[in-house]
């Protein structure tokens, strides 16, 4: 088991008056199981300076909510329905630049967390750790930190001013922008071209030259083949 007081990560405090170092630090939690929610909730709750502001019970609701409770830090579930998690974030971020996305998951495969360096989220945490280690997240999180879990961590090359993984991805999904791997993702998920569209809030034509561009790359020709292949990816997930 991790010891949660052991650093992870180099981490610098914050600047200004009003930090969460100064006043209870502020959290949203997103989850789709009620059963996490509910007890990860009560525990972060009983902690001294940490304070639960809102629950989520998906990422589209976490976007919502965190625009009316601006919360120091969104602890983000990364497999829920509906829209994607790694897009909610860069949403919550874009909105509250302030706001530290520390992800939780059951996995921590190199595409999980290859996304979440991208997005620039402050920490990963992996579900196995006891809830001791989610709080010292937050806190170093809040603090101006970065945290990952252990398993997560062993994966990555750790820089004084970045982290990234340690082996740099070689496979063909590494040829596609952020924007084509988000559009892939959701083709994984069953969505339509108008579905997908209204999703990612942009147009229909644009996912169009979003799905030519990624057949292109991959060397896929059929819209069939190129959902089958991003399930097979396991992108359905992400």
């Amino acid at each position: 088991m991790s010891d949660p007081g052991r650093p992870r990560v180099a981490s610098s405090a914050m600047d200004g008056a009003g930090s969460p170092t100064e006043r209870a630090i502020r959290v949203l939690l997103a989850d789709d199981h009620m059963l996490v929610r509910d007890v990860l909730s009560e525990r972060l709750n009983r902690e001294p300076g940490i304070t639960v502001v809102a629950k989520a019970v998906d990422a589209e609701q976490a976007v919502n909510l965190s625009g009316t409770h601006r919360p120091d830090v969104v602890l983000m579930d990364i497999d829920m329905p509906g829209l994607i998690c790694f897009d909610a974030a860069e949403r919550i971020m874009t909105l509250l630049p302030a706001t530290r996305i520390v992800f939780l998951s059951a996995f921590f495969n190199d595409r999980y967390i290859e996304q979440a360096l991208r997005i620039k989220a402050r920490g990963y945490v992996t579900k196995r750790e006891p809830p001791e280690v989610v709080i010292a997240a937050v806190r170093q999180v809040a603090a101006g930190g970065v945290f990952f879990s252990d398993d997560v961590r062993a994966r990555m090359i750790v820089d004084v001013d970045d982290v990234r993984l340690a082996d740099e991805p070689t496979t063909r999904n590494s040829t596609l922008t952020p924007r084509e791997l988000e559009v892939l993702r959701y083709i994984a998920r069953g969505l339509s071209k108008k579905e997908i569209a209204s999703t990612m809030s942009i147009s229909v034509k644009t996912i169009e030259n979003h799905c030519g561009s990624l057949m292109t790359k991959l060397g896929i020709h059929d819209r069939v083949v190129l959902a089958r292949y991003a399930i097979r990816e396991g992108l359905a997930e992400a």
